[in-house]
């Protein structure tokens, strides 16, 4: 019998049009455009500005624009599942907005979340529908607006973050092309290095959390500097053994986009060489669940049918995980 495998047949990505420099951070915050690129490689990143607009608002175009370019119509769709940390409420999940702004409306949809590793455990959850033969057609986001959990008197991590997102989507193949294999990990003992202090059910949103400025981002750097490089260096390595891949089979790492130095410690563990490693975090930042589909939307017209890619990410929480994906279609 041929195994079904799950393939990404289309990909879309979409970023806000105001862009937040370097310099303009310069004079928000005691910091350099020297500073931050000498730590994080970032020059820039996108910002999502505007009254009422949130995640929803960035997975819609990504969706959009999706549907169109794979010539999908919205009541093909199966099942849509976002990966995201800032969903618009805590209730209902901002897939099922997204859902009803574009649409769709013979699916189900969901939220995920695992921090900058979502994506990848959406992936994953995404791919099990399409495996067993249940569906044809499903939506996976990635899509984060990052500038509404970042506190921008903080200079070690306002620097960091942007706004952005992808999706892709999926249906099956047995062709051998997709995804082949896969290992995630968590680690909540390492939720005290990285979390949003206030606004969950053990400490709700009150006047003091907001005045001790608790809803946003809080990150031990160094701490999970330390993981990050470990836990993305390790599940990668494990991924190549186990599928007897060697740095000659890999045409493209596509790391989560959190740290340069994170991506280059990662790349010098599986040996590869620098041409093979997707970057773009010098122009968008960590953008957490929009980066590994940014990076597969820029570079798809670079990408080849039967291209094997190793998906990496590592997220608050902690959260870990490395995908082997063989690309299903050639450029159009």
């Amino acid at each position: 019998m041929t195994k079904m495998t799950a393939a990404i047949t289309g990909i879309y990505g979409w970023a806000p049009d105001y862009i937040l420099t370097n310099q303009e951070l310069e004079k928000m915050v005691d910091t350099s455009d020297e500073w931050i690129t000498s730590r994080t490689g970032i020059k820039e990143r996108h910002i999502l500005k505007g009254e009422g607009l949130g995640t929803s608002d960035i997975g819609t175009e990504a969706v959009k624009g999706l549907l169109k370019k794979t010539n999908t119509l919205p009541d093909e769709i199966d099942l849509l599942i976002l990966a995201t940390v800032t969903p618009d409420m805590l209730f209902p999940a901002s897939a099922n907005i997204i859902a009803d702004k574009v649409g769709i409306k013979n699916a189900w949809s969901f939220d995920i979340n695992a921090a900058c590793s979502g994506f990848l455990f959406a992936l994953v959850t995404a791919s099990k529908f399409i495996e067993t033969g249940q569906y044809k057609k499903v939506i996976l986001i990635g899509a984060d607006k990052m500038s509404a959990i970042t506190d921008y008197s903080d200079r070690t991590t306002c620097i960091l973050f942007g706004d952005a997102g992808g999706a892709v989507l999926l249906e099956p193949s047995t062709e051998g092309y997709g995804i082949l294999d896969s290992q995630n990990y968590t680690d909540g003992s390492g939720r005290i290095y990285l979390h949003q202090k206030a606004g969950g059910s053990v400490k709700p949103p009150s006047h003091e959390t907001v005045d001790a400025r608790e809803h946003y981002i809080f990150q031990e750097g160094q701490a999970v500097f330390k993981f990050a490089v470990k836990g993305m260096a390790d599940v990668s390595e494990e991924i190549m053994e186990r599928n007897n891949l060697t740095r000659d089979d890999i045409a493209y790492l596509v790391p989560h986009q959190a740290n340069m130095r994170i991506i280059d410690a990662t790349a010098r563990r599986m040996n590869l060489d620098p041409k093979k490693v997707m970057i773009n975090i010098q122009r968008y930042g960590n953008t957490t669940n929009g980066t590994i589909p940014m990076c597969l939307y820029e570079w798809e017209d670079k990408l080849k049918k039967g291209d094997n890619l190793i998906l990496s990410a590592f997220g608050g929480g902690f959260t870990w995980g490395s995908i082997f994906l063989k690309w299903a279609y050639d450029p159009k």
